[in-house]
């Protein structure tokens, strides 16, 4: 396994958002988390990547525990995300924003980028055609230099993408990556999902679009009230009663 989760525990003021979750990912999977609102998903992602440490249980990755690693420390390992609320830098560029995530590939020293040697100008020049080029790969390559801001809910939905892709990660964790989106761009969105885990990147996402998960996913696992109910293939999650319950309420009588 990639990435595993034991027994992750979170909790805020005495309501227990995350309560002892089990998950794992394996190399190279598109991994959904599926839940009704407040189930504790997003709590889940911000646990994995040190943005707020879980209380219990431990984090692996790679077979190294980074239960108790900071933020920047998670993803120099590896590990990168997008958020559920867009975080861009709207009076950046697109471009600017995009070589933002490359400052953990950044090798040359302060003193070298305060009097701009050869080295440093070099490396920031590979930085920006680095960034270009991820910009041609989610389709905003003809936008790279105007500001963020104008970028349509979907073209930024990309650029977030795109930046958590510029720092190499192994790991790549969507928090809710298709909402906002129409048909056409949702479906450009799986497209893109597909092309990332071929070219060698594991996808942990959580996604409230059925259809796009019970498409995509090789493994679904299912959170309710904090508690994981439910793991399997598309077709096992569909026919679950756990999940039907969660998501449509008990029967009565």
């Amino acid at each position: 396994m990639l990435l595993e989760m034991r027994d992750i525990t979170k909790t805020f003021s005495g309501l227990v958002a995350n309560n002892k979750i089990c998950v794992n990912v394996k190399a190279g999977d598109i991994h959904a988390i599926i839940g009704p609102n407040g189930a504790g998903k997003t709590t889940f992602f911000n646990c994995i990547t040190g943005l707020k440490p879980s209380d219990s249980g431990e984090i692996i990755f790679d077979k190294e525990n980074i239960t108790k690693l900071q933020p920047h420390q998670v993803a120099r390992k590896g590990v990168a995300r997008t958020f559920q609320n867009i975080r861009l830098f709207t009076n950046m560029s697109v471009v600017e924003n995009v070589k933002v995530g490359t400052h953990m590939q950044i090798k040359y020293s302060l003193p070298g980028a305060i009097i701009r040697t050869r080295k440093t100008k070099n490396e920031e020049k590979e930085m920006h055609e680095f960034s270009r080029r991820l910009l041609e790969k989610v389709g905003l390559g003809s936008k790279k230099d105007e500001y963020a801001r104008n970028l349509s809910y979907g073209e930024q939905r990309r650029l977030e993408i795109a930046r958590a892709l510029a720092s190499k990660p192994r790991i790549l964790l969507l928090d809710e990556p298709a909402a906002g989106m129409n048909h056409s761009e949702t479906e450009e969105l799986v497209a893109f999902i597909r092309k990332l885990r071929d070219e060698g990147i594991t996808i942990l996402l959580i996604e409230h679009d059925m259809k796009l998960v019970m498409a995509i996913s090789d493994l679904i696992s299912v959170i309710d009230h904090g508690i994981k109910i439910a793991e399997g293939c598309a077709s096992d999650i569909q026919n679950d009663i756990r999940v039907i319950e969660a998501y449509l309420g008990k029967r009565r009588g």
